[in-house]
């Protein structure tokens, strides 16, 4: 009698376990629709003329004459080349940059022991609760009086160290063992050495989790570069799909068609780096 109810509270644990991951997958589905339907419809409308848009009856994904030249014409009503080359530099730049200043601070922060290290580390990453906006106007002033206006140089010095990257990245190197560092040391390894022989090979997902981030947030930067960067010749891909819109607001299927062309490296460089992208995020959480 008694296996007989231990099997019918098995039967019955089954399929509650089955239903709620029913529940979950549909949960799933609905919250990917929700994402990839406007991602869609922006592919959609790019190939399309201005009157099929915004067409519902009937609406179509594909057009019957896709209007492919719209990526054609978009690198001529606009210097688009140019503001995508000022982009690919300006974000190439800032996270390299990011990827060296987060890494090398962290190492110190984790493995090495000097005055008042808990006291700055907690200083520095209180700075990621002090939104930007309370001190672009002083950080603009600074620029100016340097002589950095209008300049790519400007947007590259102040992003070139991130209190987040750093948090990251010494989370990621607590989960490694000490015990690493000290029989370097023991082997006449210097603090750069092990930096750079032991640590950075290490932290291969940690870094690419980190170039993610990084890169995306550069690419997609539009108020720091609006603030900085006046000339034409000098401003960024959001910059220019800005001023597009500002010239020529109803072409709705150039504009779609620009909105893509800026969206191509962010997804290649996730697909590329995708295979670590998880085990970063998972390892950085945690303390070894």
């Amino acid at each position: 009698m008694s296996d007989e109810i231990l099997q019918k509270k098995y039967r019955s644990k089954r399929k509650n376990a089955y239903a709620t991951k029913i529940i979950l997958g549909i949960v799933l589905l609905l919250i990917t629709a929700l994402m990839v339907v406007p991602f869609l419809w922006m592919l959609s409308a790019s190939i399309k003329s201005n009157r099929e848009v915004f067409m519902m009856d009937p609406f179509l994904w594909i057009p019957k004459l896709p209007k492919w030249d719209n990526y054609f014409k978009i690198w001529t009503k606009i210097p688009l080349l140019k503001f995508v080359e000022n982009t690919v530099i300006l974000t190439f730049i800032v996270t390299l940059l990011q990827l060296l200043t987060s890494s090398f601070a962290a190492y110190s922060f984790a493995k090495l022991e000097f005055r008042n290290k808990n006291i700055l580390f907690l200083a520095y990453i209180a700075t990621i609760a002090m939104p930007w906006q309370v001190y672009m106007v002083p950080q603009f002033i600074m620029m100016r009086s340097m002589g950095l206006n209008d300049k790519l140089l400007a947007m590259i010095c102040l992003q070139a160290f991130s209190a987040f990257g750093v948090f990251m990245m010494k989370q990621f190197y607590e989960g490694i063992p000490n015990d690493l560092c000290e029989a370097a040391r023991i082997d006449g390894m210097n603090e750069y050495r092990i930096y750079a022989k032991i640590m950075l090979p290490l932290s291969k997902p940690a870094l690419s989790t980190l170039t993610i981030f990084t890169f995306v947030n550069t690419w997609n930067d539009y108020l720091g570069p609006l603030i900085y960067l006046k000339t034409e010749t000098k401003k960024t891909i959001q910059l220019g799909l800005r001023m597009f819109i500002g010239q020529y607001s109803s072409e709705y299927g150039l504009i779609m068609a620009g909105s893509v062309v800026s969206l191509i490296p962010v997804i290649i460089v996730f697909l590329f780096l995708q295979k670590y992208f998880v085990e970063g995020v998972a390892s950085t959480g945690l303390k070894g």
